[in-house]
């Protein structure tokens, strides 16, 4: 059950047997079909079907429909949502995301949510690349942590933005470096302030997903805050969709 003020977020691995993804491909729709044929490399053609076949399983614990009978409608930088006919379908929000065969999903009502998963990985917290994307004060605050900390707080910063992006429904027509979010580790996830609204920041939650070493992920939704509960996806249920 997903009352009014619940979230849920669900974890799945994206690499499972070839059988599994098979039937999972039989439960998308022809677009998406068409979609996860253009992947020249079967391991991401794999993982496309998984991350999707598994998005429909999940949503049909909560709309009234099969798998395969779930409509999406995408907004102008992607972003899915339900487009089954049901009012109950019509509320329920989500959002997922996916990084080096492992994804999640965050499912929610009546406000907008966003969600963001990383691979830690050092070839890709560079300096440059903070230099390009953050805002001036969170790559001081980054290069003011210890060394041993700046890996980890470089994916914070990432997984936060990302989040915050993905719930407002903007992708990348939003500069990252507009907004401001929490860096340190030692720091609770939080959105502090944007150039464009000064009344934005206190409208939205941030919370960090602890995955353990190795990933980062964040949470960004509007609103109150929610009862989140973490799950995760059984392959059994891929036999039984």
């Amino acid at each position: 059950m997903l009352g009014d003020d619940d979230l849920h977020v669900w974890r799945t691995s994206l690499d499972v047997p070839d059988t599994m993804v098979e039937r999972l491909r039989q439960i998308l729709s022809l677009d998406e079909r068409v979609r996860a044929d253009r992947f020249h490399f079967q391991i991401d053609r794999h993982r496309f079907i998984t991350a999707r076949g598994c998005l429909r399983i999940i949503l049909a614990q909560y709309v009234p429909s099969r798998p395969s009978e779930i409509r999406f409608s995408y907004g102008s930088h992607g972003k899915p949502s339900a487009a089954n006919a049901s009012a109950r379908s019509a509320e329920l929000k989500f959002n997922l995301a996916h990084s080096a065969g492992l994804a999640l999903y965050a499912i929610t009502r009546r406000c907008e949510i966003g969600v963001d998963l990383e691979q830690i990985r050092a070839d890709f917290a560079t300096d440059q690349i903070a230099e390009h994307f953050f805002s001036p004060n969170e790559v001081v605050r980054l290069r003011s942590l210890p060394i041993s900390k700046q890996k980890e707080a470089f994916f914070n910063c990432w997984t936060r933005k990302e989040a915050f992006i993905k719930a407002k429904s903007t992708g990348l027509s939003q500069a990252l470096d507009q907004f401001e979010v929490t860096v340190s580790p030692d720091e609770s996830a939080a959105l502090l302030g944007t150039k464009w609204d000064q009344a934005e920041a206190p409208r939205w939650l941030l919370k960090s997903i602890d995955l353990g070493s190795g990933f980062a992920a964040a949470l960004a939704f509007e609103g109150r805050d929610r009862r989140i509960s973490y799950w995760d996806f059984d392959n059994n249920m891929i036999r039984e969709s």
